[in-house]
């Protein structure tokens, strides 16, 4: 059967003194909080205050607006706490108080004497990336850095790939409904609409990791990080606690409880994963990781309440609860929901436990020395409510060093003295773990074929030796094989282009021969039909010498191979048959090349002079370095062999 919400009439100014009731009406305090130096801090009315454990005010600032009572401040480190006040969000550097730096400043809202439009939810600041996460109502969440530069913005509906994400069965009336919770851990934010959705997105974008659907439970719910791969969600109205997946939000395991004091009961997760939460049937509810149930209580239970959530001791391992003792107490159902009413509360005890293990470390009652104490303090100026007095025992410094001390005492004796040594022996550990490793993959290495287990290594490695050289002859062959290729290659384009060039040439001789020719026939018919005067002769007899000087250009060939000729002479020079002769030379590399040029037959006889002259200057060199040059002659006397090709090799 569903155990489900309560109405509590509870006056919680019975636990204040009644010499005090002028003035509780003017000092309310809002939620607490406990800083890091083990201060409270706290706000009522416009001003700011920090409290000593011991109830005396540490010191105070005046702040230009109404806080909100109903929001605790929340800690920013480096001596930074935000504050919600009148819609706005201060920003309180209280190490600036009493030097010349302004200790409070505006963070976010409108300015002074501008009326605020929108309502402010909760926040919550993550210390590892110094951004401030904001819920406004009806715009959404938005993420600032600690100067001020807004990151992102968000709504409760998300359009991607033409989907709509969030708000599935009201979208208009639909916007985040609760502060955003922090799990530092997975790096997670995670939030609620008023539809009864729960969000899960990451801290650095504004993509929906996931969303669950609750609605079928209730529209409202509190969050809780476990910070140990589990996200708690509460649901006052069903008294259920669900412990969630943070990676998929699928529900792991649910535990019912006891019914709930306020629509906002939030329990606290112990550095052990236990989760705990107080109830108005007088029982401390705790659940293991795993969902296993344990129940606390220190009084009878038929007139005991516990309407306010536990607090964290220092050591994260125990928490403080408290159990007010009633005068009466009627519990009744109406329909699926379960009421408790109370009235005037005797007494109130206040234990610190660990659920894990069920100790009991402290327990003190109220009235009683504490309320002696704190009624002497300045706290007494103010309505002091059973969770401001919760929150002042748990972070009471007598009680937060026994109860540290302890947890630190159960660490140190496990490494007293002996810290250097566990050093050491992880190192040698980790040296021994590196070089088992190394063995391991050795072994595998050379002995993982079969055919290797039956060969020596020594074996082994001579053939890998052997199979290396192999491989290195073959690639010194292999590049001197490129380079001869390269060498050929070039020659060949050489000679190629060579080719190409001389083939121009003629071409364009011919072309010119051809246009000569005509100019001939023309002239010379020009001549035979009519007398002409001697410029016409004058220029026939050019150009006919223009032709027979572009003939012997086409009769002469340059070969840059070898020539094809069947002479077999070996002599410096050719004896001159005709008109025409040629040379061809043999160097050291055995290159030929052969040269033909024309003689006019007024020349022939100086140029026969000439040429035995140099006949017996190259006959008395060759005889000098014991060589014969080597000179082919090959005679022509027609233009049958215009051109040879270079390329040829006979």
């Amino acid at each position: 059967m569903l155990v489900t919400w309560l109405l509590l009439l509870l006056v919680t100014l019975s636990l204040v003194p009644a010499a005090l009731c002028s003035v509780c009406s003017r000092h309310l305090l809002s939620k607490p909080l406990i800083g890091d130096d083990g201060r409270i801090y706290v706000c009522s009315d416009k001003t700011f205050l920090s409290f000593e454990t011991n109830g005396t005010i540490a010191w105070s600032i005046h702040v230009d607006y109404k806080c909100n009572v109903g929001l605790a401040p929340v800690h920013a480190g480096l001596g930074k706490i935000y504050l919600v006040a009148e819609n706005r969000i201060l920003k309180i550097d209280y190490g600036n108080i009493g030097i010349s730096e302004p200790a409070v400043e505006l963070f976010f809202g409108p300015e002074p004497g501008q009326k605020a439009e929108t309502k402010i939810i909760g926040l919550s600041v993550s210390t590892l990336s110094s951004t401030v996460f904001i819920n406004v109502k009806n715009r959404g969440l938005f993420a600032y850095l600690s100067h001020g530069r807004l990151l992102w913005s968000l709504g409760p509906a998300l359009y991607q790939f033409g989907y709509r994400q969030g708000c599935r069965k009201n979208l208009t009336d639909c916007y985040f409904s609760s502060v955003p919770v922090l799990d530092q851990c997975e790096a997670s934010i995670y939030i609620a609409n008023t539809e009864g959705e729960l969000y899960c997105l990451s801290v650095r974008g504004r993509d929906f990791r996931w969303i669950q659907d609750f609605s079928s439970l209730d529209k409202s719910f509190t969050i809780t990080p476990g910070n140990n791969g589990h996200l708690y969600v509460t649901v006052p109205t069903r008294a259920l606690i669900l412990a969630l997946d943070v990676f998929t939000g699928n529900i792991l395991w649910q535990g019912s409880v006891g019914p709930l004091s306020k629509i906002d009961c939030a329990p606290v997760v112990d550095s052990n994963g236990w989760i705990s939460i107080g109830s108005l049937d007088g029982f401390l509810y705790s659940f293991s990781p795993t969902g296993i149930l344990k129940k606390f209580s220190r009084k009878n239970t038929e007139n005991s309440i516990a309407q306010v959530g536990p607090f964290l001791d220092c050591s994260g391992f125990a928490v403080y609860s408290s159990q007010i003792e009633m005068e009466g107490k009627v519990s009744h159902g109406i329909g699926e929901y379960t009421v408790v009413s109370a009235i005037r509360p005797k007494a109130a005890i206040f234990t610190m436990l660990v659920p894990a293990t069920g100790s009991i470390y402290w327990s003190e009652g109220y009235p009683g020395k504490l309320s002696t104490l704190l009624s002497k303090s300045d706290l007494s100026q103010f309505v002091v409510n059973e969770e401001i007095l919760l929150t002042f025992i748990a972070a009471s410094s007598q009680k937060l060093a026994s109860s540290c001390s302890q947890a630190r005492n159960k660490l140190v004796n496990i490494y007293s003295g002996n810290e250097r040594t566990i050093e050491f022996f992880l190192l040698f550990e980790s040296f021994l773990l590196v070089l088992l490793i190394g063995l391991v993959r050795f072994c595998c290495t050379f002995w993982a074929k079969r055919k290797l287990q039956d060969q020596g290594l020594g074996s082994f490695l001579d053939k890998r030796v052997s199979i290396k050289l192999q491989v290195n002859d073959k690639f010194k062959d292999s590049i001197k094989v490129q380079r001869l290729s390269y060498k050929l290659l070039t020659k060949c384009t050489f000679f190629h282009n060579s080719y190409l060039y001389h083939l121009d040439i003629q071409c364009s001789l011919q072309l010119q021969k051809k246009a000569l020719v005509k100019t001939i026939s023309e002239l010379e018919k020009k001549s035979a039909e009519e007398s002409v005067d001697n410029e016409v002769y004058e220029k026939l007899g050019d150009t006919v010498r223009k032709k027979e000087n572009i003939e012997r250009k086409l009769s002469t060939t340059y070969s840059l191979g070898r020539d094809r000729t069947n002479s077999k002479s070996k002599s410096m020079l050719p004896l001159q048959i005709g008109k025409r002769k040629s040379y061809s030379f043999q160097g050291a590399k055995k290159q030929k090349l052969k040269m033909f040029d024309t003689l006019s037959d007024a020349s022939s006889e100086s140029s026969i002079e000439g040429e035995r002259d140099m006949v017996e200057v190259l006959d008395s060199s060759a005889k000098e370095k014991g060589k014969t040059p080597m000179v082919e002659v090959t005679s022509t006397s027609s233009n049958d062999e215009d051109f040879i090709n270079p390329l040829d090799v006979t």
